[in-house]
């Protein structure tokens, strides 16, 4: 019996938005696009007597949210800004100046929000997910309104007090909650991954097959922008580790290696940093499934549409095999870093990854080796901690992003050498593992920059 079968659309997963983080850039940005659409409808009389905005940070976004820039989210959505419609170069330019204000609409009333409205508190908060954030109308101290969100990972936000929606069974045509669930539909009604995920899309989304197939390319066309624009840019990446990018030069020496067997390997990696370089300095990407593992499906689509020149019609089928098994992570472990640790993200990136692999080599879709792909790319990120330097989506994240493309190829070799079949370990067992290991692991690894490889640069 299936309780509460996956209702999430591919493109709730694949979201185009600025970098560097989707949980504290692109999560805390629509929290605050919300709140200004709350304010609107609050009566005149609250508005009237409202004279400032505050807004206070917990948890891991107050422990490295100056880094990913959530300050400056927190701004844009309270002025209206979406992220997929955000300039980049604009929201990189708010708050440079300490003493700027900015105009917050509420309702008939203006009010200037001040950069020392936006507290990072750093004190414990009574709160079920580690991304917290308040938002507060006020009356000099008195809070007149206020709504908490969390901000869950892959640009996902949840609004305390706000009903959670039951997903129903008939919601979907292929109902499933597990991969054992779903490889069960697809024995029962003899269907390829990417055709049940098709056609719970539509059901979903109201939106025909051509319309679905339309907005898969945009969003590879998307992915593939970030890489090329990656591989032509060049210079320091913002912030105070002062990194260098090192996507163009790669690229130029696969292109001095084309007659080297290691070649296909440094061009991915080009690829891969490529985009993760051009998340950490605020570019638009796609979640795939977070902002800061936004390199390793960019780069292995992108190895695919022009070294193995796969078409159209089998990079779509392997965006869907692929969003299958990020479903299937979010709904049963997440695919945050701050609960999960990196396994969270680059795990499941790769694992994503390891399954377009091996749908876009297999026209049959064979579900086993799927499986057995995804599998083994988690499998081997368990454990992976969060701790970034600096609170920048910089070290390690952009090197990890090629390292999990690289482990996804591996996975889906493995996965495809004839012998899934004979795969010990689950995808479902794996997951269970990967949200126990998650639970067990300390939130000083899980994105607050508290100790690991955050640490190292204050040692050297």
């Amino acid at each position: 019996m299936i309780s509460a079968p996956i209702t999430t659309s591919v493109f709730d997963l694949f979201k185009v938005g600025p970098g560097p983080s989707s949980s504290h850039t692109i999560g805390p940005m629509k929290a605050a696009y919300d709140f200004r659409q709350r304010l609107a409808q609050l009566s005149a009389d609250l508005q009237t007597q409202a004279n400032s905005v505050h807004v206070l940070l917990y948890g891991s976004l107050s422990a490295t949210g100056k880094g990913h820039g959530t300050d400056r989210a927190v701004v844009a959505g309270l002025l209206g800004w979406q992220p997929e419609t955000t300039d980049p170069d604009a929201l990189l330019e708010l708050l440079q100046n300490p003493a700027s204000s900015y105009p917050i609409l509420v309702g008939a009333t203006t009010i200037l929000l001040e950069p020392q409205h936006i507290h990072f508190e750093r004190k414990r908060y009574p709160s079920p997910y580690a991304n917290t954030m308040v938002l507060q109308l006020r009356h000099h101290e008195q809070v007149l309104y206020q709504e908490e969100y969390y901000s869950v990972g892959g640009g996902f936000i949840i609004r305390k007090g706000e009903p959670e929606a039951i997903p129903d069974v008939q919601s979907v045509p292929y109902p499933y909650s597990t991969m054992t669930e779903l490889k069960t539909q697809l024995t029962t009604h003899n269907l390829r991954i990417d055709e049940l995920i098709m056609t719970n899309e539509m059901a979903l989304t109201g939106r025909t097959r051509a319309e679905v197939n339309q907005r898969i390319d945009l969003i590879l066309e998307f992915m593939h922008k970030a890489v090329r624009r990656g591989l032509r840019h060049k210079g320091i990446l913002p912030g105070s580790i002062k990194l260098t990018r090192k996507a163009p030069i790669l690229f130029r020496q696969a292109k001095g290696m084309s007659q080297s067997s290691d070649s296909f390997l440094i061009f991915l990696n080009a690829y891969c940093l490529a985009a993760s370089e051009e998340n950490a300095a605020g570019g638009i990407v796609v979640t795939a499934p977070t902002s800061g593992a936004s390199g390793v499906i960019p780069g292995l689509t992108y190895l695919a549409r022009y070294h193995f020149h796969h078409d159209k019609a089998t990079l779509r089928a392997g965006m869907l095999a692929a969003a299958a098994i990020g479903f299937l992570v979010k709904h049963n472990a997440s695919i945050s870093g701050a609960e999960m640790g990196c396994m969270g993200e680059i795990g499941t990136a790769s694992a994503m990854g390891a399954a377009f692999l091996t749908r876009c080599a297999q026209p049959s879709g064979s579900i086993k080796a799927i499986e057995a792909a995804a599998e083994i790319a988690i499998e081997h990120h368990l454990g992976m901690t969060c701790d970034p330097i600096g609170g920048y989506v910089q070290i390690p994240c952009i090197e990890r992003n090629a390292m999990g493309a690289v482990k996804a190829y591996n996975a889906f070799l493995l996965a495809t050498s004839g012998a899934a079949s004979l795969q010990k370990i689950s995808l479902d067992a794996v997951v269970k593992v990967m949200k126990a290991t998650g639970r067990d692991m300390s939130t000083k690894y899980k994105e607050t920059s508290e100790a690991g490889l955050a640490l190292s640069a204050t040692e050297c």
